[in-house]
């Protein structure tokens, strides 16, 4: 089914300003980069400059399979969502331009940064291994909703 085929059982789609609202609103989300063989996906925690951006933290190392993709991909894409209960869960779908921060320029985005969270084991690795940050720079981003029971079921 569509989602315009959906609307008519409650959901409903994002305006832009709720999108922004969610996604600064959440932490977490899977980031899919793509590989020969449909995409790589990866549970990611993020941060939001409020706009266009989506920055993610990457702890690696040399064999770093997520390193090697995403300086190889343009283009990634990044679901976040929520799910409270059957009847009442939203999700963001962005898609965009996928580029390295060079480290001159991290200062400039800790704000987008500052709310980020990220689990221990990362916070300790970090300390120990070669950290990259990347803006996920959004082209194209839908959302929806649904919030309460089917038309029907009050």
């Amino acid at each position: 089914m569509t989602i315009g085929e959906l609307e008519a059982y409650g959901l409903e789609r994002l305006s832009d300003d709720e999108i922004d609202a969610f996604l600064a609103s959440q932490r977490m989300g899977v980031l899919g980069l793509p590989t020969g063989n449909g995409p790589y996906m990866l549970p990611f925690s993020y941060g939001f400059d409020g706009a266009s951006r989506l920055y993610f933290t990457y702890v690696h190392g040399s064999e770093s399979r997520k390193t090697r993709l995403s300086e190889r991909s343009d283009h990634a894409s990044f679901l976040v969502y929520s799910a409270e209960s059957p009847y009442n869960w939203q999700s963001v779908s962005v898609t965009g331009r996928l580029e390295a921060v060079p480290e001159t320029e991290w200062e400039d985005i800790d704000d987008g940064l500052a709310d980020t969270w990220r689990p221990k084991l990362v916070e300790a690795a970090a300390a120990d291994v070669d950290v990259a940050i990347y803006a996920l720079v959004v082209e194209e981003r839908s959302g929806v909703k649904h919030t309460g029971l089917p038309p029907g079921f009050d």
